[in-house]
Parts: C-alpha cells; structure tokens; sequence
C-alpha cells in the first residue's frame, strides 16, 4: 500500500509542476495577447520533422545492435516503428524489441501511448499482465541528459518481458505528458520546441523472474536509444 507521506510527495511534485507550467503560459501568452498573436495557435516549427518521420519508415541504427527487422506497426490509432534488434557478444546474446512513434506535426502531442502499447500487448500474445513498475531514472553523458522511465515486468502467454518506456526529447525524457509538455512551453520561449518520440523497449527475460536481474541490460540498451535519437534525429 502506498503510504500517506509518498502520496504526498507526489501531489506536490504534480501540482509545483502544473504551477510552473501555468507560469510560462501565463510568461508566453501576455505579449502575444498584447499584440494581438496567440502563439499556442501556431507553435514554432519543427526543424528536424523530416528526420522524425523518417523513424517510421528505418527504424534507427543503434551502434552494437544488429537490425534483424523493421516494419511499421499500427498500435491503437497510430503507426509506429517496430524493430527487432540483437546484440551478441563473446558469452551472451540479447534480443529486444523497440518501439518508436517520433512527433509527425508540430501540433501533435504525446497522449496515450502507453495504454496502446498495452492493448497492442492484449492483441498480439493474448495477455499483458504488468507487475513490479516503477519509475528509474538514467543518465546521458554527450551531451548530458537525465531521463525518468516507466521500468515494469509484462507477462504474456508466450513470453515475459522487462518493459522500459519514456517519451525522449533532446535533453532529457519522461513518461509523462506533463513534463514534456513543460519542456515544450520553456523551448517555445525561445522560438524552439521540443521535439518528442515514445519508446518502448521489451527485452525478454525469464517467467515471472525479478526486472531487476535485467536492469542492467534494459538501462544500456535505454541510454544507446537516447543518446542515439538525441545525436541523430531530435
């Protein structure tokens, strides 16, 4: 059971956030209301909205991981990048799974992906029972970037996998729509945006076992997606 104290801490971390971020509507909105211009009306444009698209169509080439497969997959409304990827070395291979839907307009914003990954889950194998989530966190060195994930156990009725989710932008990430949205209104600030894709990695592990046996692979295979999206596409 979720202790009163921890429920606390929550609450206030949500509502600082949802002060901030009417602060900066409120930092943004006065001078364009002034002069007429209503900017969430016409964000800025997104500069690198042909590379994020391309996701869809490629994948993304993550250094040490071999492709062995890629195809767009519809998941609930949306089409994403499904891509099977393996990393072998002198003892061990690891296969995963990685999922990426990049931004396709500069209106459009993150808002129940993870609950499409569910179904999508419940329609492929028949079952997607979660258990042990929480929230990690794991940092980017070049250039520096900390990002928070969803990190959960999905047991289906052919194969159990550790779960990593997070929407990545260029300097940083998150599984909530809510702290992207407050990256996106500081970026609108200074006539940029925050560009996002959702990733959700699955990599196999044992029946019903313990994700932090896996924790180690899953948060390598986390910062080589980051650190490639931010170098490459974001």
């Amino acid at each position: 059971m979720i202790s009163a104290k921890l429920f606390k801490e929550r609450y206030f971390a949500q509502v600082v956030t949802l002060l901030l971020l009417l602060l900066i509507l409120v930092i943004g909105a006065v001078p364009g209301y002034l002069k007429g211009n209503w900017q969430w009306q016409e964000p800025p444009p997104i500069t690198n909205l042909k590379k994020l698209k391309q996701i869809r169509q490629t994948g993304l080439a993550l250094p040490g991981w071999q492709t062995i497969e890629q195809a767009e997959q519809p998941i609930g409304e949306q089409k994403w990048s499904l891509q099977l990827i393996k990393k072998q070395d002198s003892k061990t291979e690891t296969e995963a799974v990685l999922l990426l839907l990049p931004q396709n307009g500069p209106k459009k914003q993150p808002q129940v992906e993870w609950t499409e990954i569910n179904g999508w889950g419940r329609s492929r194998w028949g079952q997607w029972d979660i258990a042990q989530s929480r929230v990690v966190e794991f940092t980017v060195k070049q250039p520096q970037a900390k990002v928070k994930a969803r990190f959960f156990r999905a047991a289906t009725t052919e194969q159990t996998f550790a779960v990593l989710q997070w929407y990545a932008w260029r300097d940083g990430g998150d599984p909530s729509t809510l702290q992207w949205l407050l990256a996106d209104q500081i970026a609108q600030l200074q006539k940029q945006r925050a560009a996002w894709v959702a990733v959700s990695i699955l990599i196999p592990m044992e029946p019903l076992g313990k994700i932090d046996t896996v924790w180690s692979e899953v948060k390598s295979l986390g910062k080589t997606v980051q650190d490639t999206l931010m170098t490459n596409k974001l």
